[in-house]
């Protein structure tokens, strides 16, 4: 668990960069060098860094979790807040993303862009799906255990 954790810190500082620097200097420098979409500077960098947060949250309680699994408390409602904070995170990106598809893929003249965004739904939609049936094995996981200590 300790070279998760490690590279869980890693990504979070790195995200936390890219939240400050990087998203919206790469959109200055975009509305610079292309004054016709200048307009898109600032939603698209609330956007980009919203995502960016969805994922810090996923971080979190990944890494709370993981403090759950290190004391032997997985099994308990304590872990389905986290669980449900992966979830609604991915469910608000996936909300976000789906509105980028429809206004970018009604506007693009090629269909290289909202084939890319479609991609991205479905494969953000299939994460949020299998964190949900995770959601249910951990519930199921939780009262077989409960139910087992009730009868021991």
């Amino acid at each position: 668990m300790a070279p998760l954790r490690v590279f869980l810190v890693v990504l979070f500082g790195i995200l936390v960069m890219f939240q400050t620097f990087s998203l919206p200097g790469q959109f200055a420098h975009m509305a610079k060098e292309s004054p016709d979409l200048a307009y898109l500077r600032w939603p698209m960098t609330a956007v980009s860094v919203f995502w960016v947060l969805c994922v810090q949250v996923v971080i979190v309680s990944t890494w709370k979790l993981l403090t759950l699994v290190k004391k032997d408390r997985i099994f308990s409602e304590a872990a389905m807040s986290w669980v449900n904070a992966i979830v609604w995170a991915i469910v608000a990106a996936w909300v976000v993303l789906l509105g980028v598809f429809l206004y970018f893929g009604f506007k693009a003249s090629d269909p290289g862009l909202p084939l890319l965004l479609f991609l991205m739904l479905i494969g953000v939609a299939v994460l949020g799906l299998l964190m949900v049936v995770m959601r249910a094995l951990l519930r199921q996981a939780t009262t077989l255990r409960t139910d087992m200590e009730a009868v021991i």
